[in-house]
């Protein structure tokens, strides 16, 4: 749905974040170099990429990205204490995880618990000083965009609309999270009816207020794309 208006509305805002927007063109391309990121870490089709962030852009390109690249995203809670975000990220064998830096040393403690992380992109330009090594690869944004696949994995991994897309984790009330498995179909097809009945068109903004890691949350970002219209973080 991106890779559409970017061709129809490159110029078309698709973004706006504290005062700055991103065009749809510029959304595109920043997916793109993003999925290519992934694959030159080595992520195969369906595994699983994690993204504990609040809502700002790199959050959005790590979601699409992934999905660009044929894996799956799991959007965690920026609420989320180091230990539920250690269940969820053991849980479902997330091996690469996008978070900031500061972030980053809220989790030092928990990562051993991880079996299946290999790697931690830092949404920053340069790497945090932390108190022990982990055993994880970190990267830079910056060092990671400009990732090339070997010659094995230039393009995306070929998926189908049934193929797993995301897993969203409940809130737990009732015990330990469970994730939720949506296909990129249940996505398309959640955005196309949400943005139906509330007749949206690429002139609306939409703002996003709920956290991205709730099905209605992430709605906020299909559905507008869906259109071409503009998603406030």
């Amino acid at each position: 749905m991106i890779a559409e208006h970017a061709r129809r509305s490159p110029g078309a805002t698709a973004l706006l974040f504290k005062g700055n927007s991103v065009s749809y063109s510029e959304l595109f391309r920043t997916v793109d170099n993003t999925a290519s990121g992934l694959l030159a870490l080595g992520v195969k089709a369906g595994e699983r990429v994690a993204t504990y962030l609040p809502k700002q852009p790199e959050n959005v390109y790590g979601i699409f990205g992934t999905a660009s690249a044929g894996a799956s995203f799991v959007p965690v809670n920026p609420l989320l204490k180091p230990k539920q975000v250690a269940y969820i990220l053991a849980d479902c064998n997330v091996c690469v995880l996008i978070t900031s830096g500061q972030r980053l040393k809220l989790l030092q403690s928990i990562l051993g618990d991880c079996p299946n992380l290999h790697t931690v992109v830092i949404v920053e330009d340069s790497l945090p000083t932390l108190e022990e090594a982990p055993k994880q690869t970190l990267i830079s944004w910056p060092d990671f965009l400009r990732s090339t696949p070997t010659n094995t994995q230039t393009t995306p991994h070929s998926r189908i609309d049934t193929d797993m897309a995301a897993i969203l984790y409940t809130s737990g009330s009732t015990g330990s999270p469970k994730g939720v498995v949506l296909s990129h179909r249940n996505m398309v097809a959640g955005a196309n009816s949400v943005a139906s009945y509330l007749e949206n068109t690429a002139q609306d903004r939409l703002l996003a207020v709920l956290p991205l890691s709730f099905d209605a949350g992430l709605s906020q970002l299909t559905t507008a794309f869906s259109v071409g219209a503009s998603v406030v973080l």
